[in-house]
């Protein structure tokens, strides 16, 4: 019996618990008590954390690859929509479907706000090139300063896909803590005045101008550049 049950402590995930797999686990729970008890962006932190607990027990082998006449683990599979492009585009479809454009449309001086977002690629791209990294490599960490999750991991699956994983876990975790960045940022900028000021559209805008406008945006833009297609 003693035999018994000594074997079974042997062959349990915890006995084969090592340093790097505790880590990502407390990792995991950290993100899973921010999204849960904190409210912040739970869309997202939560089915990351969950992927990063199950992907980091051992003896699961829910990554694990299939082999002949084997199956692989079930998060291999779900993986292939990560690995394979299939994810950013829909993730995209589900964002576009459900923004309103109007306020973009009424006042168009607003999408410089969103162009000021990239020159946080060229600072992470640069950084990561004083860090060692190479052109691929370092093209895929800068587009995480686009905030752009899908981007990033479309991007990342045809330039440096070995660091897709760690890459899909910077952009989205770090975009989830914007909450936990914005507010004192905003408070050392701006007066309490500033702050209860209530923004309001400058003009209705049409269901005419929100159905002629992402028709027009696909065509120009596709049309400047044919390898964003999948997202756009």
């Amino acid at each position: 019996m003693g035999e018994m049950i000594n074997s079974f402590i042997l062959e349990s995930g915890f006995a084969n618990m090592g340093i790097k797999s505790i880590i990502m686990i407390l990792i995991a729970c950290v993100f899973l008590y921010l999204a849960i008890k904190k409210g912040y962006e739970p869309y997202l932190l939560i089915p990351i954390s969950v992927g990063m607990l199950l992907a980091n027990m051992p003896g699961a082998d829910l990554m694990k690859a299939p082999t002949d006449g084997e199956l692989g683990g079930l998060l291999y599979y779900l993986y292939q929509g990560v690995n394979l492009g299939i994810f950013p585009p829909v993730i995209f479809l589900c964002i576009g479907a459900s923004t309103d454009f109007g306020p973009m449309i009424a006042n168009p001086k607003t999408m410089l706000l969103g162009a000021a977002a990239q020159f946080g690629i060229f600072f992470a791209f640069l950084g990561a090139i004083l860090l060692g990294f190479n052109g691929l490599e370092a093209a895929s960490i800068g587009i995480i300063g686009g905030a752009d999750g899908p981007t990033a991991i479309q991007l990342t699956s045809k330039l440096a896909p070995h660091m897709l994983g760690t890459i899909a876990l910077a952009a989205y975790s770090y975009m989830a803590l914007v909450p936990v960045i914005q507010p004192p940022i905003i408070r050392a900028l701006t007066t309490k005045e500033e702050r209860a000021i209530k923004m309001e559209q400058l003009r209705p805008v049409s269901k005419t101008e929100k159905i002629v406008f992402p028709i027009v945006a696909m065509i120009i833009v596709i049309g400047l550049l044919p390898t964003a297609a999948p997202l756009i």
